[in-house]
């Protein structure tokens, strides 16, 4: 036990400053889509190449379905190498309309829920985490922000075992046809007021498999969505930033 409290003594306090201190993300990072330069007039390779339909062009601009995008680290839609990624991690939205960015715009940031249901969740968020078919990926993230560098749980937000004891239903996963009736099942044991996240490509949008007999087209086919967290995966600053303004605690 000395030596346990010996080690905990040297490394210190390792939870993170976030939201206070903005994350230190690596090179590597994909966030926000950025077009490097200037695209030649009527092309629409990107439309014709990305594998995932994510790609569109819209009043002579590019436009990425941030719902649909699976963010390759070399991206395949453009053959020029025009669409790339940047540093920004707040992707999070209320609406999946506004997942559908433009190049050259901004992505404003996630409203938070309404006054009344803020009131009523009070200090605390209780999410009952499903897989409805995923590759453990968006899991993987999920499950992290309970470690102490992340530590969800100062923010009052937890991940519960039951779905009678949740607030709020977070979904990943493709929606397989195996898993449909036990998601709905899950949500239907939730007590009101409840909210439905969906996180990653596959919950939202069907992922590399949207068109599939064995998987649906997104989350809202099935239930209504407060929140919309794009990524394949998301990284655990993304998932964070999106549940803290989903609760109005950050609004920068």
């Amino acid at each position: 036990m000395l030596r346990v409290i010996a080690e905990r003594w040297r490394q210190g306090y390792r939870t993170g400053k976030f939201p206070a201190v903005e994350p230190a993300l690596p090179a590597r990072f994909r966030g926000l889509p950025a077009l490097q330069s200037g695209c030649p007039a009527g092309c629409r390779d990107c439309v014709d190449r990305c594998p995932f339909g994510a790609c569109t062009i819209e009043n002579d601009r590019v436009a990425i379905d941030l719902g649909l995008c699976l963010f390759c680290a070399d991206c395949p839609a453009c053959a020029r190498g025009n669409i790339g990624f940047s540093a920004e991690y707040r992707l999070a939205m209320r609406r999946r309309e506004a997942l559908r960015w433009q190049s050259g715009a901004s992505l404003p940031p996630a409203d938070p829920l309404p006054p009344d249901l803020r009131r009523t969740l009070g200090r605390s968020l209780k999410l009952r985490q499903v897989s409805a078919g995923g590759c453990n990926a968006c899991e993987a993230d999920c499950n992290v922000l309970t470690t102490l560098v992340f530590d969800l749980a100062r923010f009052g937000v937890q991940f519960v075992a039951s779905p009678r004891h949740a607030d709020g239903l977070l979904v990943t996963g493709a929606l397989t046809a195996n898993m449909r009736s036990a998601l709905l099942a899950t949500y239907e044991a939730m007590p009101t007021p409840k909210i439905v996240i969906a996180v990653g490509a596959c919950a939202i949008g069907g992922g590399p498999f949207r068109g599939s007999p064995e998987t649906g087209r997104g989350l809202e086919e099935l239930l209504p969505v407060d929140l919309f967290i794009p990524g394949c995966p998301p990284h655990p600053y993304t998932i964070l930033d999106g549940l803290l303004r989903l609760l109005g605690k950050r609004e920068m």
